[in-house]
């Protein structure tokens, strides 16, 4: 865990230094703009400062002087703003959504108005009028940042600020939703580049893979470089305001039928195969990189962009699927055990754990779950599994939220790129967080090329779950 820690560390101190080389950068932008605040600002924003700030924000809106004035300006402003602790950052935060809203009252008057007004012509202005005012001067200051080198990286992470303070802050939501709304726009998929990561890439760009990793950690180089291998693929997407930042990515095995392991495409002792004698690609891992694009859509038909990609490369392939966790699985479980009790269970699954030893004959799944190592003890294991598989699959197909999507984040992904439900995996992640998500349960999703686009349009449209006959079954069981 030392080594662990002390590798993070070194990819940790690589981003102060990068955040450090921005703050110069913007300093020596901002030093052609008038007004800027002199000197750095106290970290908390006193309140000197922040009528400094206000009269900053006021001279950025006005925009005078021109393009270059104007990015000089909001050079000014991010580096005010990243030289501001957190209490600082909330202040500045505060200020642009309560002093930067629309106008509420001038709102108000231009739709009295729009209601009154007699011909087309007075129709038209009335209605351009209020759009105009309908939006806040705030989204035209953070678009001053877009003409900013690393600008957008700039407020994706402002953005995700936003987001933890926003859910205590009504004020600091609606600018949240501003924010979020201007980053839609710019990051529609139609933007986004999809480029393959290769060993050879820039160690900058390697060590955000490492770090943004989700579903399986990276633990070392030799990890990743063996996630990297010739008989493995990695995929992301990027925007081209932000080049050398991942947005999302996924990674790729090249393997010899539908894997049903992840400890086995993992292991970095095992040989290296030969591509052109796989016949199935494996998605093992899909990683969000960027908490201020939460919300917004970038992994749509992500998969099939990359199943073409490798279609293109490697033709021989035939079969493209997934080995994925299911996050919510044992979460869900532990509910409907404290709400069904006794009734979670089948008769012969009540029968499977009667025949347990004596001293476990009388616990029940969630206290068998409990036992440490359970997952070892093969007559416990093999008693569990009917009913994990049963319900896990019941979790799956049948549990829905109230807008009628999957409950489970996994399964609504890959549903939504366009997937079939195809087999449970008993034993197939046995780390610890795959038995505290999912008692070691994984899910392999089938993506038939023929059939991508019509799955996706049956569960968009009407919340359909594409499965299979065998995943089907279990439920019914």
């Amino acid at each position: 865990m030392s080594d662990r820690n002390g590798f993070l560390d070194s990819v940790v101190d690589r981003t102060l230094g990068n955040l450090r080389s921005l703050r110069t950068a913007w300093r020596d932008i901002a030093a052609q703009a008038r007004g800027a605040i002199s000197g750095a600002p106290r970290p908390e924003l006193s309140r000197d400062d922040a009528e400094r700030l206000r009269q900053q924000l006021r001279d950025c809106l006005e925009a005078r002087g021109g393009a270059v004035s104007s990015r000089a300006r909001a050079a000014d402003l991010g580096r005010t703003y990243l030289a501001l602790n957190a209490t600082g950052r909330e202040r500045f935060l505060k200020l642009l959504a309560n002093e930067f809203d629309i106008d509420h009252a001038a709102v108000a008057a231009l739709g009295e108005r729009l209601v009154r007004v007699g011909d087309d012509d007075e129709r038209r202005k009335a209605e351009r009028d209020l759009r105009a005012a309908l939006e806040p001067p705030r989204i035209k200051l953070l678009t001053h940042f877009n003409a900013l080198p690393e600008g957008v990286k700039f407020l994706v992470d402002m953005r995700a600020e936003l987001i933890r303070l926003g859910a205590h802050d009504a004020v600091l939501a609606g600018l949240e939703r501003d924010l979020k709304a201007l980053l839609a726009s710019w990051f529609d998929v139609g933007f986004l580049e999809l480029r393959r990561i290769t060993w050879d890439a820039p160690a900058a760009l390697l060590e955000k893979l490492i770090v943004y990793e989700a579903v399986h950690e990276i633990r070392s180089w030799s990890d990743l470089k063996n996630r990297l291998e010739a008989d493995r693929r990695c995929f992301a997407y990027f925007h081209p305001r932000m080049p050398q930042e991942p947005l999302i990515f996924v990674e790729v095995a090249l393997v010899k039928g539908m894997s049903d392991d992840v400890h086995a495409l993992l292991d970095e002792s095992a040989p290296v195969d030969d591509p052109a004698d796989a016949d199935t690609a494996i998605f093992y891992s899909i990683s969000n990189c960027q908490r201020g694009l939460a919300g917004i859509s970038l992994g749509d038909f992500l998969i099939k962009r990359v199943v073409d990609s490798l279609a293109a490369e490697l033709p021989h392939l035939k079969t493209y699927a997934t080995l994925s966790p299911i996050p919510g699985f044992r979460a869900w479980l532990d509910q409907r055990i404290v709400e069904e009790g006794e009734d979670l269970l089948t008769p012969a699954e009540h029968k499977a754990l009667e025949k347990l030893p004596p001293e476990l004959a009388d616990q029940g799944v969630g206290d068998l779950l409990r036992r440490p190592r359970w997952q070892d003890e093969a007559p416990v294991a093999q008693a569990l599994k009917p009913a994990l598989l049963r319900l896990a699959a019941r979790y799956l197909l049948n549990e829905k939220t109230p807008r009628g999507r999957a409950l489970d984040p996994v399964a609504h992904f890959h549903l939504t790129n366009g997937a079939r439900m195809e087999r449970l995996n008993w034993r197939a992640d046995l780390s610890p967080k795959g038995l505290q998500q999912s008692a070691g349960i994984m899910i392999n999703y089938l993506y038939r090329l023929a059939e991508i686009e019509s799955n996706h349009e049956t569960y968009s449209g009407e919340g359909e779950v594409a499965a299979s006959s065998g995943l089907a079954r279990l439920v019914k069981t």
